[in-house]
């Protein structure tokens, strides 16, 4: 079997990213773990990007293929000998189709739902408009950005790069157990933001712990070109036990 489970194409990513008290993520925070920060900050960021050409072990998902997720995540780190891993964990991930949903809660114990999203994507001259929604209590979400047209490198040591830069997925399977993956990618190309919108119930969506977002601006919105991707089939099984 192939050690690739997924390859798609991810594009036009835009990330809202807040600081938060490091505390409202611990009980998210799988063991084995550590919170990823930046210049003394530590980050959720909402997220939305389109879905492209998926395919599962090498074979193409007929219809299903495309489609927007929108997803909530945070940022972490993990000591593996002479390497650190730098990984995110999901709070929430949400796609258009119940069988996606489905699959990769099953496969991969991820935290997935399945409600309606749509996308609206253009190039007007030298600016590009990216737009995705999804629906809550019969209410639209919106996560927008309005770009200049033309991509470019990100700057070394940038909130871009400490965002975008996590090339592991890290997974609480119960108190003692976490997964781990590898997501393969460039380093990819970002667009200067010229403005944003975000229009998200927090609570409906991720639960009270997250509502103070709710009247919280972000302290960056960043918006990348994206790239073909790959998720690794083998997952490394982390245990830890609990001293007391």
């Amino acid at each position: 079997m192939t050690d690739t489970f997924l390859s798609a194409r991810w594009e036009n990513l835009i990330m809202a990213n807040f600081a938060v008290d490091p505390e409202v993520l611990q009980p998210y925070l799988p063991n084995g773990v550590e919170l990823d920060i930046y210049k003394h900050k530590t980050y959720v960021s909402l997220v939305g990007f389109m879905f492209k050409k998926t395919s599962l072990f090498q074979i193409p998902i007929p219809f299903l293929g495309t489609f927007e997720e929108i997803n909530l995540r945070f940022y972490v780190k993990r000591v593996d000998g002479n390497t650190i891993k730098r990984g995110v964990v999901f709070i929430n991930e949400t796609v258009p189709y119940k069988m996606v949903a489905w699959l990769a809660n099953k496969l991969y114990k991820e935290h997935y739902c399945a409600i309606p999203t749509k996308n609206l994507i253009a190039t007007v001259g030298q600016i590009k408009h990216i737009q995705y929604e999804w629906k809550t209590n019969k209410k639209w979400n919106r996560l927008s950005a309005n770009t200049a047209k033309a991509s470019e490198k990100m700057i070394e040591g940038s909130l871009e790069e400490f965002i975008f830069e996590h090339y592991y997925g890290y997974t609480k399977i119960n108190n003692h157990s976490t997964e781990e993956y590898k997501v393969n990618h460039p380093r990819w190309q970002v667009h200067q933001v010229l403005n944003s919108t975000i229009q998200c119930d927090f609570t409906s969506m991720y639960g009270n712990d997250f509502s103070f977002l709710n009247d919280q601006k972000p302290d960056s919105v960043i918006v990348a070109e994206g790239s073909a991707v790959t998720v690794n089939w083998k997952r490394t099984k982390i245990s830890v036990i609990e001293k007391y």
